[in-house]
């Protein structure tokens, strides 16, 4: 949306998706370790979970604390590439990242934090494409990425419902 109102040339576009296909897959990966690397003795007790390899213990703790290093070196990676602005805003999102998986011990609600998480992207695209944000545009697609997080993310709940009660 930015990079098509803002009369971005098509190669900038073709760099810009490359910038943040990469930036999405190791962040999102990152994302994952993380909430793998706390939740390990839960996902030990959940049947959706405890083949992933942390649980599972295919993979070591320390093993995987190295690959998060190398997943957050790549996303550093990336985000060095965006203007200023963007990387600040990028930093807003770590608060988020680092306490999604302590919500599902707090609260009813740790989807949302998930989403709010998870789709900081739609609005990282506008600030790297703009230099600034437009939140009239940006906010209602983060407000759907954040609402169709819930959905998915609340499927995922109810399937564990039995092995969550077992788990404490």
């Amino acid at each position: 949306m930015a990079a098509f109102s803002s009369g971005m040339p098509i190669q900038d576009m073709a760099y810009m998706l490359a910038l943040f296909g990469t930036g999405a897959f190791v962040m999102r990966g990152a994302g994952c370790t993380i909430n793998d690397m706390w939740d390990v003795k839960f996902d030990k007790m959940v049947e959706r979970t405890r083949a992933r390899p942390i649980a599972s213990g295919a993979i070591s703790r320390p093993k995987a604390f190295v690959f998060l290093g190398g997943q957050l070196a790549a996303g550093l990676a990336v985000l060095v590439q965006l203007n200023p602005y963007t990387i600040a805003f990028c930093l807003g999102s770590m608060p988020l990242v680092t306490i999604y998986p302590f919500m599902k011990r707090i609260t009813y609600w740790p989807q949302l934090v998930l989403g709010l998480a998870f789709n900081w992207g739609a609005l990282v695209g506008w600030t790297a494409v703009t230099g600034g944000m437009n939140w009239a545009v940006a906010l209602p697609l983060y407000a759907a990425g954040v609402s169709w997080t819930l959905v998915y993310d609340t499927i995922y709940g109810h399937q564990d419902k039995r092995d969550d009660v077992a788990a404490g």
